[in-house]
């Protein structure tokens, strides 16, 4: 399922409330949107390129350290 420019986007693993969670969108720039869903005030914008070099350290391991 992919979502529209102006829809924010949860993780499926967020949890039943959905209230502890990063939502992301792309703006209609090409630009990617993040924010806290308890914090919606606060978006932080980056690339596809950083968030896909993000996303693949997150899926190698490489911040397992910040959960413990």
């Amino acid at each position: 399922m992919s979502a529209s420019p102006t829809e924010w986007q949860k993780s499926s693993f967020s949890g039943g409330g959905g209230e502890n969670c990063v939502e992301l969108k792309r703006a209609h720039d090409g630009a990617i949107k993040m924010r806290e869903s308890d914090d919606p005030n606060v978006v932080v914008s980056t690339t596809p390129e950083k968030l896909a070099a993000f996303i693949a350290g997150v899926k190698a391991g490489e911040f397992d350290h910040l959960l413990s």
